[in-house]
């Protein structure tokens, strides 16, 4: 039985269900039908991504401390975060997966990382 690839349109032949005459033709199109919804995803992801790097080079010790106009520096972007963690206290941590920031005062703040 011979179909029309969805992507090019060549004819080809194959299973009943088969849809497209090459991986290289299923897979432009499943990118081109995706490209959309997945742009805000990647973009987040990619910035979720470099603060993680931020943080985890300069929190070589697993706890320190450090400025916000050195994050800002390095291209932090304090929008971007995992997770929230509130102690019993009330003290609020900000948390990139395992590598966390505390807010001190005076524009500083309290890098840690998250115990497995």
């Amino acid at each position: 039985m011979k179909k029309e690839c969805l992507e090019c349109g060549d004819s080809f032949k194959g299973r009943v269900d088969k849809k497209f005459c090459s991986d290289g033709c299923r897979n432009a199109y499943n990118n081109k039908i995706n490209k959309d919804s997945k742009n805000l995803i990647r973009n987040t992801n990619n910035r979720l991504r470099k603060n993680y790097r931020i943080l985890e080079a300069l929190n070589p010790t697993q706890k320190t401390k450090t400025s916000r106009a050195k994050l800002i520096e390095k291209g932090f972007d304090f929008n971007y975060f995992t997770s929230i963690y509130t102690t019993k206290a009330g003290t609020v941590y900000y948390f990139v997966y395992d590598q966390g920031y505390l807010p001190l005062e005076g524009d500083y703040f309290a890098l840690v990382k998250r115990e497995s």
